[in-house]
């Protein structure tokens, strides 16, 4: 599935009819939200149907954003043989479908961190993809806001300082075959064309990550397709199931064609 710019999304919510308008703060409501939600997923997975579910996905969330800018969000997969692929959606950022992040057979999908903008008290879905081609979701509700405007940094040319620049965190002392787990951390301003240039007082132009490959040797852990929500300085926790050799090997573009590469040593196994 392929995630809508920035622009498209301003141009559907501009033409959608005046009764989808919904104010996105506080005083939404319940109604005001399923009518917004209705709206995306109708772009974004057409007329498939998404079962609601307890346990296929869980969505972890902090009620009240400490940070806006840096929300954390967990995605819980018990039955995780049967997911193919995830998507997150803040219902009401700008641009809502914030990633969908495709699994491959290195995968070991149970459970999967990241860091978010969010820009108003919104409704956050997780929707789980089957290997069968089904559709189950969850929601959860955050009180934040501001997350998608605040700056990054006093300046453009500090912000993007050492941009591209990736370190890897393992756990330790993972046995042969089990799922070992990863924490993935890229050096990149994530603009979103909201933010202001505290110098100039001009919005800086979005330059954002958009695609993001993991693989362990010859086989892929995933692949991640994002927009303006991921955060500054994505931070992805993942696992993974260490088979055969070679070191984990990620692949990073942003939307002005920016490109970055590099491998990381897996720790020592044990028996």
């Amino acid at each position: 599935m392929k995630i809508l710019p920035l622009v498209l999304w301003v141009a559907l919510i501009g033409a959608a009819p005046a009764q989808k308008l919904v104010a996105a703060d506080s005083a939404t409501t319940d109604d005001d939200r399923a009518v917004r939600w209705k709206t995306i997923a109708e772009s974004v997975f057409g007329d498939r149907k998404i079962e609601p579910t307890e346990t296929l996905i869980r969505l972890d969330a902090p009620q009240r954003a400490q940070d806006a800018a840096l929300m954390p969000v967990t995605l819980i997969m018990p039955e995780k043989d049967k997911i193919k692929s995830v998507y997150l959606v803040i219902d009401d950022n700008p641009s809502p479908l914030a990633a969908h992040l495709t699994f491959g057979p290195a995968a070991d999908p149970g459970l999967l961190q990241l860091r978010v903008r969010v820009d108003t008290y919104t409704n956050v879905h997780a929707v789980a993809e089957t290997r069968d081609g089904r559709l189950f979701g969850t929601v959860v509700f955050v009180k934040a806001s501001g997350g998608c405007s605040a700056p990054v940094a006093s300046t453009d040319e500090e912000a993007m300082k050492g941009m591209g620049e990736m370190r890897m965190k393992f756990t330790q002392g993972a046995a042969p075959g089990k799922p070992i787990q990863a924490t993935l951390m890229i050096r990149h301003p994530n603009f979103n064309g909201m933010q202001m240039n505290q110098l100039t007082r001009n919005y800086t132009p979005p330059r954002y990550v958009d695609k993001l490959s993991v693989s362990y040797g010859d086989s892929k852990i995933f692949d991640l397709d994002a927009d303006i929500s991921l955060s500054t300085n994505p931070v992805i926790t993942f696992s993974f199931v260490p088979a055969g050799q070679g070191p984990v090997k990620v692949v990073a573009s942003d939307t002005m064609n920016g490109r970055w590469e590099q491998s990381f040593d897996m720790p020592a196994t044990t028996n």
